[in-house]
């Protein structure tokens, strides 16, 4: 595909918002979209279709959860044939062997599983569903059997945050070829819960030490990624690798995004998969054009020597946080409004207020959900 900017590099699907789990820090947002509203399967595969034909590579598989759609499998043998690398980001509590064998069937390359903890009963209540670690230990066992590459997200925050060394063994012990210790970002849920869930500074330091001797250990066996919490750092990350750089993101119902946070921001129309193509979405879209590039900055980032690096950081954050999208991202040390990060960490408090779940009345289609109560 020709055009002015050079193709995506992935596609991200959230395929539906339904979920057994009820994390309290999912980047879901806090107003969840019906399965009515859902592409159905003839729409997301046109949908491959076009970004085939832009010159999509990778498409990730995600939603809520991914296996609550029944027809799953049919999507990843579409996408396959396509040509598209296959990846699906899921819970694992619904991945039973029938799923596996069909996915593996279809062509799928690929499965991240998310762990909330290595503590049976504390990662059942962060998850706010019984029973869900040990489907999860089991899941790992089926992608591993299958012969599938083992990737596994944990989700790291002041109320686990001291088994993360555990985590890392317990990725060696299941063969992961890679782990992800990732810090909560504080969009949607995390957003509400970040007094629950943010670590102290020392917490943090403690953690990245544990990362560093764990690479270094196990370097040439297992991959570890590590993202850090912004409220801790002095420059900011580069978010989604700049805002419609890397990637569009496509919502339950169709609506396409520069990134899975990006309906929060006012002012934005995002358009719709339903009845624009791909391609004039991702070359000239207003939404899309409205930070992508540099000729949107402020100072200091216009003339920081870093503002194609970090491309300003994230708009959704600086919308969260100043109520500005346009504003520099508050995780910069330079930022008019770096303070704002010191003062969300003052408020997380001794002790880590109660969870407000992520809660959606209408369930799984393949299981139903048993929460922790």
């Amino acid at each position: 595909m020709t055009g002015l900017f050079p193709p995506p590099m992935g596609l991200i699907v959230e395929l539906t918002h339904r979920c057994p789990l009820q994390c309290p820090y999912c980047s879901n947002p806090l107003e969840l979209e019906r399965p009515a509203s859902e592409l159905d399967t003839s729409a997301w595969m046109r949908v491959f279709d076009q970004a085939a034909e832009l010159g999509v590579l990778q498409l990730h598989f995600t939603g809520g959860e991914p296996t609550a759609r029944r027809d799953l499998p049919d999507l990843v043998r579409h996408a396959s044939a396509r040509g598209l690398y296959t990846n699906i980001i899921t819970s694992g509590v619904l991945l039973d062997e029938p799923l596996m064998a069909a996915l593996m069937a279809a062509g799928i390359d690929h499965i991240q599983l998310s762990l909330q903890d290595i503590e049976p009963e504390n990662a059942d209540r962060i998850g706010g569903y019984r029973g869900a670690h040990a489907k999860k230990l089991a899941a790992a066992q089926r992608i591993r059997d299958a012969g599938l590459p083992l990737t596994l997200n944990f989700v790291v925050h002041r109320q686990n945050i001291q088994n993360v060394a555990r985590m890392i063994d317990i990725a060696e012990k299941l063969g992961a070829e890679r782990s992800e210790i990732a810090h909560v970002q504080y969009y949607g849920w995390g957003l509400k819960n970040r007094a629950a869930l943010l670590p102290s500074r020392a917490e943090l330091d403690a953690t990245t030490a544990t990362v560093e001797a764990a690479r270094a250990r196990l370097k040439g066996r297992m991959v570890i990624d590590y993202v850090v919490p912004d409220y801790y750092a002095s420059r900011p990350k580069s978010c989604m690798g700049g805002w419609a750089q890397r990637f569009i993101n496509i919502s339950p119902s169709g609506k396409a995004m520069p990134c899975h946070a990006a309906e929060t921001l006012p002012g934005f129309t995002f358009p719709s998969v339903r009845d624009t193509p791909l391609a004039a979405i991702w070359q000239s879209d207003p939404a899309f054009l409205r930070f992508r590039g540099t000729d949107w900055m402020p100072e200091p980032c216009a003339s920081c020597e870093r503002r194609e690096i970090d491309w300003g950081g994230c708009r959704c954050q600086a919308f969260a946080l100043t109520g500005d999208a346009g504003r520099t991202d508050p995780a910069c040390a330079l930022a008019p409004d770096h303070a704002v990060m010191a003062e969300a960490v003052a408020e997380r408090g001794i002790a880590p207020p109660p969870f407000i779940y992520r809660r959606i009345n209408a369930g799984s289609e393949r299981a139903p959900v048993e929460a922790v109560v």
